[in-house]
């Protein structure tokens, strides 16, 4: 699934009214009326709303195990090591910067760890302790 930095990604797009949204995507796993929504997309799309009910903010989950992942620009970002991922991204010219959560990259997406994930994950030789980190999702906001 391509995102689209400071917009959402193709099915969703920030700004767009719930109504919309489960239009195109059907009903929520937890459905009801609360801010934040998980849809069974692939990968998963958690979509947090506004008081008006309409997307202030779309993250994109690993799928991990051969499942569609989160790719921008031709860079595959999610389920790969966090470290590699931010370098390949830096190597292509885009500007971030560390947070608490993870990097945050000037057109307006953010790539964290949870750190449910192990590098043994991705590399079966790790060892126990490897402490790489695997990044598990993508926030989208409007940049700013």
């Amino acid at each position: 699934m391509e995102i689209l930095p400071g917009e959402g990604v193709s099915l969703v797009r920030i700004g767009e009214s719930r109504e919309v949204v489960e239009c195109k995507l059907g009903t929520p796993v937890h459905p009801g009326r609360i801010d934040r929504q998980i849809y069974e997309t692939s990968p998963m799309l958690i979509l947090t709303y506004t008081d008006a009910d309409t997307v202030e903010f779309v993250e994109i989950a690993y799928s991990g195990g051969g499942g569609e992942e989160a790719w921008y620009d031709g860079v595959q970002l999610t389920y790969r090591f966090l470290d590699e991922v931010v370098a390949e991204l830096a190597d292509r010219g885009l500007r971030y910067e560390q947070t608490d959560e993870g990097f945050r990259f000037e057109p307006g997406f953010t790539l964290y760890s949870m750190g449910s994930r192990s590098a043994q994950d991705l590399d079966p030789d790790a060892a126990d302790d490897d402490p790489r980190l695997l990044c598990e999702g993508v926030s989208i906001a409007p940049a700013g």
